[in-house]
Parts: C-alpha cells; structure tokens; sequence
C-alpha cells in the first residue's frame, strides 16, 4: 500500500518568504534579444542559456505554434502544432550586449543544454527523443541522433547535473495514450561524461515514474487543488545536495534531487523526489525519507509553473528563477528570484521583472551565474503577444552583484 505524500516544513517557509528590502524593486536589467515575425501565429517558446567558451553566450529558442511552416529550415515531426517546432541559436561575445543568429535550424523542441568536454550539447524530442553536439561553441550543430525511438516525451529547459564524471537528467514521457494534460512522468538519464554522448548505448534510463497516484491523492490529502484541471508533475530539475549536514545528503554521490512543477493550482507548492543511481548500475526513482514519512510535496515559490534552480557554491545556497502570482492561479507576468540553503527554505530575493501588461509573460526563464552576476532568459511577450502563453519575444536580464541579494 503506497503511504500518502507529505508536506514538509510548509508552514515555516512560507514565513521565511517575507520580501526584506528588495520588494517591489527591479534587481535586473532587461534587452530583447528574439522576435516573433509573426505573433499570432509564430511562438517563442523556452529559452534556454549556457556558457560556452571564451566567456560567450549561448542561447536557444524553440519557435512554435501553428505559423511555423512560414520558416526556413526542418521542423520537428512532432510539435506544438502540426507545423512542428524548430530551436534556433543565438550567440554573444559581448556578455550580452549585442547578439546575433547562427543559421542552425535545429527540429527539435523542449531543449536542454549541457556543457562537456568542450563541446555543447542539446537534448530534444521530436516524438522520438534526440541529441545534438556542437563542436564549436554554438555557430552548428550536428543532425540529431535518436537516443530513443519510442515516443513520446515531453520537459522544458530545466538544470542539468554534471557532476563526478557523469551526465544526469531528467527528461519525461507521456504516461499514457490521450496526452492528458498534464499526463506526464520523469526517467532519469544518466552518461559516462568521456562516452559519445550522442550514442544511445551511453546511457541509462531509470523506468518512468507514474506520479498519477499521488497527484491523485492531492485533494483528499489536503493540497488545495485550484480549478477542475487533472493534477501532475513536469519539467524536473536535476539538483545536487552538497552540505554533508543536509537530511538528504547521499555521501556516496549516488542520488540527487529532483524538483518539479506540480501542477495542483496552488502557487507554492511542487514536487520534490529521489534520484538514484544504483549498485548494479541501474537507475530508479523513488521518495527521500523524513522521519516517518515520506518527502514528497514540498514548498516551491511559484512552484505550480516551470521553474530554474542553480547551486552557487561562493554562497552556499540554491538559487530558484520562478514566477510570482499577484493573485490569479497561473499567473505568468512576474518574475522572481529566491535562494534557499537547502531547497526546503526558500527566501525572496528581489524581482527580476514584470511584463507590461496581463498578456506580457516573463515566465519559463533560464539562468547561468557568470562571475558576480546572474544572466538570465526568459519567454516574454510585449503588448502585441497572443497572450501570456504564446509569447513573442526572448528578453535577457542581468543581476548585478546577486550575492549582494542575501539578507
């Protein structure tokens, strides 16, 4: 019999949440670096920011929607809409100043980036889940290999964990036919970080973990489902517990944390679960272990929509990119930034930014920490979006001096 999930220590980060002398204050700057050609029909979707080398910037954007047969270039066979998406590139030498195209035209969507060995390199799906390599820095990019031919996955530009010699992730496959929304569940994937990572044989896939029965569980449990919607978890980052102190530091460096969107309805709440790395080399997912119960809801700031988690080891503490509601479920205009010194205890920070208007996102943002700063991408629109969803511009931001931010 499945023991129910828990929530752990809500209460008492909730309080820790108060905004200190950052609240309501801009913390970063902001350019428009994409746009739309054609906003109703045409979506730049996730963003996704790395840092190759020689201190440039990479970014990708995965355009989407019903227009995108207008583009040059391949599409993915399976998209957002029968059109198929596409990731294209951009790239500064300028630490973000000015930016400019690459011709890559990559058919894929829902990109992750990682960086090893010099090399850069891009997981998708088109239906089937794909791989790309670039060889020099971001200008191309290599004809996706499939890792996996089955279909059909799913996640958005979420952290990936590279250390120990290993390449570890979270991608997610639909749990069952019907696509309901949001019927998805995380793999864990795992690589040798010296094999050919665009080889399938280099990795490892832990079975899907179904998480229908304990997002079923929400209502009757307590968790305040908002709306008529089917609960669900997505878009899993990959986290690393460092502090040997933590109740879930693993000292054999076998497992990580995976933090997700849980789509409930309420704002603050997500999922946290346990990803291993077994003895006989196989990988699995499970639950971390608290007292007597197991770990399973947890406190997220904005943790209903995608979020960005990284690890500063000058400060010691995880820094969470996410939105903040004003009050409506969903709500997709404000972003915001929190750190926390254990990914249970979240603290606000400041605002990176908020849109012009209610159909002017600043949402589904990626970050890398580039010296004293923090560079950040984000699905944005301007007032001429389709709405807050399908947005039409890429906006980056910088936080200067973000340590400054702890209080």
């Amino acid at each position: 019999m499945t023991k129910s999930p828990i929530i752990l220590a809500l209460a008492i980060t909730l309080a820790s949440c108060t905004a200190g002398s950052n609240a309501g204050r801009i913390i970063a700057s902001e350019d428009v670096i994409a746009v739309s050609p054609c906003p109703d029909s045409v979506f730049l979707y996730t963003p996704g920011i790395i840092e190759g080398e020689d201190g440039r910037y990479i970014v990708a954007v995965d355009y989407g929607g019903p227009g995108t047969y207008m583009l040059d270039g391949p599409k993915s066979d399976f998209g957002d809409y029968k059109a198929g998406n596409q990731i294209r590139i951009l790239l500064s030498d300028d630490k973000g100043r000015s930016w400019r195209p690459t011709p890559a035209r990559i058919p894929m969507m829902h990109e992750i980036l990682f960086k090893e060995g010099g090399s850069i390199y891009m997981i998708g799906h088109s239906g089937r889940l794909l791989i790309s390599r670039s060889d020099d820095n971001g200008e191309s990019w290599s004809e996706p290999s499939v890792l996996c031919p089955e279909p059909s996955w799913h996640q958005s530009c979420t952290a990936v964990d590279t250390c120990g010699g290993k390449i570890t992730l979270v991608y997610e496959k639909w749990v069952a036919d019907g696509h309901y929304w949001p019927g998805v569940g995380p793999v864990l994937m795992q690589a040798d970080s010296k094999a050919d990572l665009t080889d399938p044989a280099s990795w490892r896939f832990s079975p899907l973990y179904n998480p229908d029965d304990d997002m079923a569980a929400a209502r009757p449990s307590g968790i305040p489902v908002v709306g008529e919607g089917r609960p669900g978890m997505l878009e899993t980052n990959v986290i690393r517990i460092f502090n040997p102190a933590h109740p879930f530091y693993d000292s054999t460096g076998r497992s990580v944390a995976l933090l997700a969107r849980a789509s409930t309805g309420f704002p603050d709440i997500g999922v946290m679960l346990k990803g291993s790395e077994n003895e006989d080399g196989t990988l699995s997912i499970g639950r971390f272990k608290k007292n007597e119960g197991e770990v399973y809801f947890v406190h997220i700031p904005g943790g209903d929509l995608k979020f960005h988690i990284c690890y500063d080891p000058v400060t010691e503490l995880y820094w969470l990119l996410h939105s903040q509601i004003d009050g409506r479920s969903n709500a997709r205009r404000r972003l915001a930034l929190s750190f926390s010194p254990d990914l249970l205890r979240w603290t606000y920070a400041g605002m990176v930014a908020i849109g012009p208007a209610n159909n002017s996102a600043r949402h589904y943002a990626t970050m890398i920490i580039d010296g004293d700063d923090l560079c950040i991408v984000s699905r944005s629109g301007d007032k001429a979006a389709r709405n807050s969803h399908d947005g039409n511009i890429v906006t980056f931001h910088r936080v200067p001096n973000f340590r400054k931010l702890v209080y």
